[in-house]
């Protein structure tokens, strides 16, 4: 037997080439997810039930980035994840809240705020008769009254035709002094802009959106419920599906691909692999990515408890040698300890990297901060841990399980040091990356890859690669 070394991104460095960007900031960190989904940063937070749920996939998506809903619940759970994402923020909201014109102003107050919006608008039937703001009732005393009684009625509306362009809508919007644009079609209510919405899009120049404004999110999915589930997440928005498996190089894994791939018009990333052949099976079922890691996690004992896997770079060192000849994009997942990791996993030939560890922790992250000697932490579970289990269990029964349960585990959970807002994360490890492009010579993640050159270290060179002394903040 004729046996390989396998590398780590600790065992290797990037070699410095002559670069033409004069600062960093030039570096381009566009790339992207899958065949046909792209991304303005190429950072994804982990499908984890403590990393991400909306509120990151948010934050991400206003990065620039991807935030990927776990699929450790009830379909329907997973299903308002994704639809909190997508109506967070939108050029256009396609379906607007309304309501007929009979009923009363404390009905419409109870809508409204149970809905977390602050118009309606009033139908007569399917005809738009006019809108009901949070003014209109403003020092009302009468809630009995009906809502028809107070709205803006239609012959005193500003509408527009639906397919307006963001411009001409914010023209429309400044000229009339307007808040609220309904969208008509033959007269007919197809959709709605508001100046909340468009102030949203200008704030985050970056996010990565769809065609409609909206911001893009991912869901993952396992083999067991996959398409009642991808039927649902296609139904509620999601951009793009994850199809998750701790070993996805497997025969219903395959064929689990195929049937999502005849069954619906979505990109399909697909993992965890880690070897070149499971590239190329993968590809040939029709992967539109490929998502790279087995047990490089910190909360991942895949490789204690079954002796399997493959060092990181490594692993995607392989699989992109396959991906690239089929122009498939590669997501590398774990083992980034580092912002330097990103940098190396990048100039592997990896187009994403996806992450658990650099984002749990943070505000954003699901789950409360706790108090441990004065310190602040939040709890980190692998997906294949036991509290992640029990959680999932509790969850599920709607009680609390006091028995052990007898469950397989190959993940751990630990505490993981509070990390304030998500933001200034992504700000460190785009500056990181941003500055390992400068020292490789390249402007675009394309240039990365074609320039780099790895050297690998001894033991002895990593250590003098770490930092040494005592931060002046400790």
């Amino acid at each position: 037997m004729q046996i390989r070394t396998g590398l780590t991104y600790n065992d290797v460095l990037l070699v410095p080439k002559r670069s033409p960007l004069s600062s960093r900031s030039e570096a381009d960190v566009k790339t992207r997810f899958t065949k046909n989904i792209s991304l303005n940063i190429p950072l994804v937070s982990a499908n984890m039930a403590s990393v991400t749920e909306h509120k990151m996939a948010i934050a991400m998506a206003r990065a620039g980035g991807l935030g990927v809903i776990h699929q450790f619940g009830t379909i329907e759970e997973q299903v308002e994840e994704v639809k909190k994402v997508k109506k967070s923020t939108s050029y256009v909201i396609e379906h607007p809240l309304t309501v007929q014109e009979h009923i009363t102003l404390g009905n419409a107050v109870t809508i409204m705020k149970e809905a977390g919006v602050t118009s309606l608008l009033v139908m007569r039937g399917d005809e738009l008769e006019g809108i009901f703001t949070s003014r209109d009732y403003l020092f009302e005393i009468d809630m009995t009254k009906r809502i028809s009684e107070v709205m803006t009625p239609r012959e005193n509306l500003v509408t527009a035709p639906y397919g307006i362009s963001l411009d001409e809508a914010k023209i429309i919007l400044h000229m009339h002094r307007i808040e609220k644009l309904p969208l008509l079609q033959h007269g007919r209510l197809l959709g709605l802009i508001t100046t909340k919405d468009i102030m949203k899009i200008e704030s985050w120049p970056m996010a990565n959106r769809d065609l409609k404004g909206r911001l893009r999110v991912g869901g993952a999915i396992g083999v067991k419920d996959s398409l009642e589930r991808a039927e649902a997440l296609i139904a509620a928005g999601v951009d793009v599906l994850i199809l998750d498996i701790a070993h996805a190089h497997s025969e219903v894994t395959i064929q689990c691909l195929k049937e999502l791939k005849a069954n619906f018009s979505i990109d399909v990333m697909v993992g965890n692999i880690a070897t070149a052949e499971a590239a190329k099976d993968l590809i040939e079922a029709g992967a539109d990515g490929l998502k790279i890691g087995i047990g490089p996690s910190p909360v991942c004992t895949t490789r204690i408890i079954s002796g399997s896997g493959v060092p990181q770079l490594t692993a995607v060192l392989d699989v992109c040698s396959v991906a690239k000849q089929f122009g498939v994009p590669v997501c590398a997942d774990g083992g980034l300890k580092y912002p330097g990791d990103v940098s190396k996993a990048i100039a592997a030939g990896a187009t994403s990297i996806f992450s658990g560890s650099f984002f749990a922790g943070t505000d954003e992250a699901p789950g409360i901060i706790l108090t441990k000697d004065g310190k602040r932490y939040k709890k980190y579970m692998g997906s294949a841990s036991y509290d992640s289990n029990h959680e999932r269990k509790e969850s599920k029964d709607g009680k609390k399980v006091k028995e052990k349960l007898d469950v397989f585990v190959e993940g751990v959970a630990v505490l993981v040091d509070y990390k304030g807002a998500v933001e200034d994360v992504i700000k460190g490890i785009l500056k990181g990356l941003q500055s390992g492009m400068s020292y490789c010579g390249a402007r675009t993640v394309e240039e990365m890859q074609q320039n780099a050159e790895f050297i690998q270290i001894t033991a002895s060179a990593w250590e003098e690669s770490l930092s040494r002394g005592t931060k002046l903040s400790d």
